[in-house]
């Protein structure tokens, strides 16, 4: 706890972390409000599922291209534009009446424009901090980002029963707007640069952790999605089970990431987390009762924040500096692919089999993260003594004629 306490009092850091926080906030709260307004609008979780996922891929394919775009054009005017056309987007599907393909085109807009903020900040981090501080930082935002999950399901399902699912989708909009400002604003974005890459587009997935990370973090999302469609339909909207469940499974992982975030990240690092959360999710599966579901959804929680700060710490120290924002969206990438096929199987399944049958997908995707991890054990960076400083970008210096 000391080592937060040093990383808090560091000029900015405090501040771009609450920033960034709260301008990712929605993505805690839009999956379950979407997921409870196109179930109400069409009567089908299969069609909320759709819709879900093509949300999910919009956002994957515009991942790697809007954070490379930030080389190019600068953070502030990539992140403006993107911000006014994703909000947009969101208001258009919670108040307007639209057919199922036209939920899933107008969401799928909104996915193509979601503020790259993450790869932003990550981008950020390492110079804000000195290189003994990177990993320690990744773990605290890894795991302060949890409260997006912790209170972001709450508060969607509380508002969308009690008041009404239209307006949970413009709280959520409002408050992208309110965070989307204050962290463009942020004076850091205006004294970090990140450098023009000069490798082709897409060229950074080749290097092993980076594909390594993209992977897991496909698997591991994906499994969460799939558990976080099972829930709602283990209790449905008319009371706050949903949320409250929801919002434990997030407290396992901030409780995880705190207090695993100093242990070395060593070769085995990646497995042994996720061999936590797909023995959480394999035990949920079993009953479909609250107090069962809560402790079962803890256990696989603690797994989730330390792997995500695993995954950051190995990506940014295998890539160039100029390269660490498109890099992050690749994983990004992943993991909003892993969303869209969690929900939607999630979905399908749900409508076939009933609520278990989100929790079989989810447990599938755990066991096959636990897989891709110790298959990849050759491709992942041992850290132990090191720090996960990106690699810097070095350019030859011509020399003066004599």
């Amino acid at each position: 706890m000391g080592s937060y306490s040093e990383l808090l009092k560091t000029r900015g850091v405090a501040r771009i972390i609450a920033a960034q926080l709260t301008a990712r906030f929605p993505s805690g709260m839009l999956s379950l409000a979407f997921l409870l307004h196109v179930e109400q609008q069409t009567g089908s979780y299969g069609a909320a599922g759709l819709v879900l996922a093509a949300t999910s891929i919009g956002q994957a394919v515009a991942g790697p291209f809007t954070s490379r775009l930030m080389g190019r054009f600068g953070m502030r005017p990539v992140l403006i534009t993107t911000l006014v056309i994703c909000v947009t987007a969101i208001v258009a599907i919670g108040v307007l009446p639209l057919t199922v393909p036209l939920y899933m085109v107008i969401g799928l807009v909104a996915g193509l424009s979601t503020p790259p903020i993450q790869p932003a900040v990550r981008t950020i981090y390492p110079k804000m901090v000195n290189s003994r501080q990177i990993t320690p930082l990744y773990s605290l935002d890894a795991s302060a980002q949890e409260i997006i999950w912790v209170v972001g399901p709450v508060v969607t399902t509380f508002v969308s029963t009690q008041v009404g699912t239209v307006w949970g989708i413009l709280l959520a909009a409002l408050l992208m707007v309110v965070g989307g400002a204050w962290f463009i604003s942020s004076p850091e974005l205006g004294r970090v640069r990140i450098p023009r890459s000069k490798q082709r587009f897409g060229t950074v997935l080749g290097r092993p952790a980076v594909l390594l990370a993209t992977i897991v973090g496909f698997l591991l999302i994906g499994a969460c999605a799939a558990i976080e469609a099972g829930v709602v339909a283990v209790f449905g909207h008319d009371g706050s089970e949903a949320g409250i469940v929801l919002a434990i499974f997030s407290v396992g992982s901030l409780a995880g990431g705190l207090f695993l975030g100093h242990v070395p990240i060593g070769p085995w690092s990646t497995a042994r987390r996720m061999l936590i959360v797909f023995a959480g999710t394999a035990l949920a599966a079993f009953v479909m009762d609250f107090w069962w579901l809560s402790i079962t959804l803890f256990i696989a929680g603690i797994g989730i924040a330390p792997a995500l700060a695993v995954l950051f710490s190995i990506v940014s120290a295998s890539v160039k500096f100029s390269d660490t924002a498109e890099a992050y969206g690749w994983v990004g990438t992943g993991q909003l692919i892993g969303a869209a096929l969690g929900s939607a199987l999630a979905g399908f399944l749900i409508d076939g089999y009933g609520a278990q049958g989100a929790f079989w997908a989810a447990t599938a995707l755990a066991a096959v993260g636990v897989l891709a991890a110790v298959l990849g054990r050759p491709w992942h960076p041992d850290l132990r003594g090191r720090d996960a400083s990106p690699i810097p970008d070095t350019e030859p210096v011509p020399l003066q004629p004599s």
